[in-house]
């Protein structure tokens, strides 16, 4: 929902007016003002009037840091819901009128407003549904960590889209990417005992599926869409068919690969909270770290990155100063699959025991989202993705205290979220000019 005001600019007389200049040679400027995200947090901050101040058990939900075998031990935090509900709320509602605000007069809602406002709602949420659980107590650092660790091939996928797109290329294909790496790193790793087999097998079934959308897309000029909904459909149909007929007759030995030990840094993940986070990882986790900074930087701090984003920009201008188009866009798609090979294969050499129909379960569509939410910048499509990590663990963990919220509500949350994201209710975004266009040189 958006409205367009008309304003005047230009010189101004005495005092700060206008009205010296003649009306017919005075300039105008178009404001396109965008209602739809302070609409989205009004309606969320009734929700959260309505369920987390009103609906508040009374009881208080306590968050436990640390546990006793712990070498730093800090105390747990105890909220009593009905304060935190009203307070909540009313920060809620103090951000939406800001919104309202922030749109009457430049109109868009700044990243801030809505990176707060969601903070605090699923503060809100947190502290609404554990103190209404049957036992109202939860091990935080845990939940955040079980959180990062769901998130991970969400990441994974989401740094492939961003690489893609920043050339221009709109990559769909991210769940058959993830696919093709989860099945391929379980089976070369059951065939030869290594788990680094199995990564490098599924960094090269990533890639094999991005070669097909690269010449598809980029050689061929046919709709991006269409090609990556056509390698996800592919990809599913085919793992499915090998893992009926191949792999279900033997899975002793086509389907149970070793999996990548977790590498704990004495000392360092003793810290908490963060430190089972950032220092008790597997290899995997520790790279997917890695790739988040080093394409943060590489975007965005080196002459490669400047390159990248002006082909995804206006490849046209790119190619007239000398930038290979064709080839960047190459490039940056068959990147894009070795990461989503990466997170492929944590599914099944890290956090499964072997590889299963669909596993990925449209992850890869959830990870094109957090792109989206991200604005297409690495550091904002890991924050996107670690919320969606958060609302997938939630269903697990409220499940286990036994809440009064339905277990069908909790599964479909992270979907729901990702509907809210793709509409643009938690701000506008805008892509890459030249992504999903094919380019054919002059």
């Amino acid at each position: 929902m958006s409205t367009t005001a008309t304003v005047p600019s230009g010189p101004a007389g005495p005092g700060g007016s206008t009205a010296s200049v003649p009306t017919a040679e005075k300039p105008t400027t178009d404001i396109v003002r965008h209602w739809t995200t302070p609409i989205a947090l009004a309606v969320l901050a009734a929700v959260s009037l309505a369920i987390f101040a009103l609906t508040a058990s009374g009881k208080s939900a306590t968050f436990r840091i640390s546990t006793d075998a712990d070498a730093i031990h800090i105390p747990d935090i105890v909220v009593p819901t009905i304060a935190a509900g009203w307070t909540i709320t009313f920060l809620l509602a103090a951000l939406a009128v800001w919104g309202f605000l922030q749109v009457r007069r430049s109109g868009t809602v700044s990243g801030w407003v809505s990176a707060v406002f969601a903070a605090l709602f699923v503060a809100g949420f947190l502290v609404w549904v554990v103190g209404a659980a049957n036992t109202t107590t939860v091990f935080l650092t845990g939940l955040i960590a079980g959180s990062v660790t769901l998130a991970i091939p969400l990441i994974f996928g989401s740094m492939a889209g961003v690489l893609s797109e920043r050339a221009g290329v709109v990559n769909i294909a991210i769940e058959g990417q993830l696919l093709a790496g989860a099945f391929t790193a379980a089976v070369t790793g059951s065939v030869t005992g290594s788990v680094w087999a199995g990564l490098v097998a599924a960094v090269v079934a990533g890639v094999l599926v991005s070669v097909l959308l690269a010449v598809f897309a980029i050689r061929y000029l046919v709709n991006q869409i269409i090609v990556g909904v056509v390698l996800n459909v592919l990809v599913a149909g085919l793992t499915s068919f090998l893992f009926s007929t191949v792999l279900s007759s033997n899975s002793s030995a086509l389907n149970s690969p070793p999996h990548f030990p977790s590498i704990r840094i004495p000392l360092l993940a003793d810290i908490p909270i963060i430190g089972p986070i950032l220092f008790d990882q597997t290899i995997l986790g520790y790279g997917m770290y890695l790739i988040v900074i080093a394409l943060y930087i590489g975007l965005f701090h080196t002459k490669w990155g400047l390159r990248v984003r002006a082909v995804g920009e206006h490849p046209k201008a790119a190619d007239t100063v000398g930038i290979n188009v064709i080839r960047t866009r190459y490039i940056n798609v068959l990147l894009g699959g070795a990461v989503a090979g990466m997170g492929g294969a944590f599914f099944t050499l890290v956090s499964s025991s072997s590889f299963s129909k669909e596993m990925t379960a449209g992850q890869g569509f959830i990870a094109l989202a957090a792109v989206i939410f991200g604005r297409w910048n690495p550091i904002g499509a890991f924050f996107a993705a670690l919320l969606f990590g958060f609302t997938t663990n939630m269903q697990y963990v409220l499940a286990i205290l036994g809440t009064p919220v339905p277990s069908q509500f909790m599964a479909m949350l992270p979907y729901l979220v990702t509907v809210l994201v793709v509409a643009g209710l938690v701000g506008r975004s805008r892509g890459p000019a030249a992504a999903g266009s094919p380019y054919v040189k002059e």
